[in-house]
């Protein structure tokens, strides 16, 4: 964990960073807003950022998003000033903390930003056949490359294989390639000299060089331009990049980790990508069972996120009744856990009791229901092999009667249809359901945010009202 401490926070710096130091975190300091964001842009990096309200943490904010610097904030300030509170939070801060510090608070902050990030939740047998693969090879310098389903949780795996390698306690740095546009990503991920091009305002290190020493992880990779998949590839075999604009290669050790919902293999036989880069990646392979495929999985994973929404929420505990549990459990899960931690927050916020039930669950894709068989198989199979499972056998089986009549009803609707019609709609409802968020709507689809973004623009030419993007979404200036 890397704390950065932005601001004079009138002498309780110190006791705040030996906190936080002996919680096991790295921690440096900067006066000012224009020296953070500077350290930040030359590699230092940090998981959390601490800034006094006294500064404008909401200028901070925007320059983090600006810059596409990924960094969780926290405010803190002396006493407890509601206002200050009230003004950082709004700004984007995502907890406000008041000083003097207090080492159980700050010690449960550090810990949720941990967890948030570390935390593999699974009991599934498919999937701990991959976490054993994963704590094997964890302690080598080998690249991985993790592929699975949108949702299923690659970077958290990344993140995991990183929290057990011998570099755990240098940097984990990670760059979404599907999120940047292709004429930034190159400085994104090699840097850039000031005045390399337009809006080059200050040089900036790249994460190449930011996880120097550490990990790196390339997400999404398979939505990379072939043009810079050859520089990304000399990269990886000399070890060593260029700065856009600069003139002398710069030399860099670091364990990459790569990560695609797509076919790899496909994709180089379509010409999308760079077989040489492919074998180059493709040392060791973990792949991510989807949640359909992980029916014990499903009770566990939902149970967590109840258990963390209400706290996060403040709102008092909340369990599943057995009728909701088998609801989930019918489900086809497209959006995979994803999907399963959406359904599960609405889920905490829509229950009128300390019992969640089925009307509070509210499930999405339910155009692509698969077929009664399925739905059977997988209820069943959670309900007889989850050790102590919370659903009785007899309640599950008359949620899954009460399922066998409706399994079919989704699709029959759909006959005298066309696919394209049915694929414009389901893609604008769950744009909708995502309130514009283009990165969360392709994610729950299953395809890549660029196919996502063309799809749009063909209906948007055809006449057809498209959401507007999500406030702050990454992607909003090229949707």
């Amino acid at each position: 964990m890397r704390l950065l401490i932005v601001g004079s926070l009138e002498g309780h710096i110190t006791a705040a960073g030996k906190i936080a130091i002996e919680r096991g975190a790295k921690v440096a300091h900067c006066e000012t807003i224009d020296r953070a964001m500077n350290a930040l842009r030359n590699g230092q990096g940090a998981d959390l950022v601490m800034i006094d309200v006294k500064l404008d943490v909401g200028r901070m904010i925007e320059q983090l998003k600006a810059e596409r610097i990924h960094v969780t904030v926290v405010a803190c300030g002396v006493g407890t000033d509601a206002q200050a509170a009230v003004r950082a939070i709004r700004a984007g801060a995502k907890e406000y903390i008041p000083l003097p510090p207090d080492a159980q608070l700050i010690a449960a902050v550090l810990e949720a930003v941990a967890e948030e990030t570390t935390q593999f939740v699974s009991a599934d047998s498919a999937m701990q056949s991959v976490l054993r693969l994963a704590d094997q090879i964890s302690p080598s310098d080998a690249t991985v490359l993790i592929t699975g389903e949108s949702g299923t949780g690659k970077e958290v795996m990344a993140r995991y294989i990183h929290r057990k390698s011998r570099r755990s306690t240098e940097k984990f740095v990670s760059v979404n390639c599907a999120a940047i546009p292709d004429n930034l990503l190159e400085s994104e991920l090699f840097g850039h000299e000031k005045g390399a091009f337009t809006g080059a305002v200050a040089r900036r290190v790249g994460k190449f060089e930011e996880a120097n020493g550490g990990t790196l992880l390339l997400d999404e990779i398979s939505e990379m331009d072939i043009r810079l998949q050859a520089k990304l590839l000399r990269a990886i075999q000399e070890r060593e990049i260029d700065r856009v604009g600069g003139s002398d290669p710069v030399k860099v050790n670091l364990r990459l980790i790569a990560t695609s919902n797509r076919n790899l293999e496909q994709a180089v036989r379509d010409g999308q990508f760079r077989e040489d880069l492919y074998f180059r990646l493709n040392v060791v392979n973990l792949q991510l069972p989807p949640l359909r495929q992980r029916p014990n999985d499903v009770s566990l994973l939902a149970d967590h996120f109840v258990r963390k929404y209400a706290e996060l929420n403040g709102v008092d505990e909340r369990t599943l009744s057995p009728s909701a549990r088998a609801k989930l459990l019918s489900h086809h899960w497209r959006g995979n856990v994803r999907e399963l931690e959406n359904t599960m927050h609405r889920a905490v916020l829509l229950a009128r009791g300390p019992v969640i039930e089925p009307e509070a669950v509210i499930l999405s894709g339910q155009s692509l229901v698969p077929d009664a068989a399925t739905i059977v198989t997988n209820v069943a199979a959670a309900v007889t092999t989850a050790a102590g499972a919370p659903t009785p056998a007899n309640e599950a089986a008359g949620a899954i009667d009460s399922l066998r009549g409706a399994a079919n009803s989704p699709a029959a609707q759909l006959v005298g249809r066309t696919v394209a019609d049915v694929e414009r709609d389901l893609i604008i409802e769950t744009l909708n359901h995502c309130l514009g968020n283009r990165t969360h709507a392709a994610n729950i689809l299953g395809i890549s945010i660029r196919t996502l973004r063309n799809k749009l623009k063909q209906y948007s030419e055809e006449g057809v009202p498209i959401p507007p993007p999500g406030q702050g979404e990454l992607d909003n200036a090229v949707a």
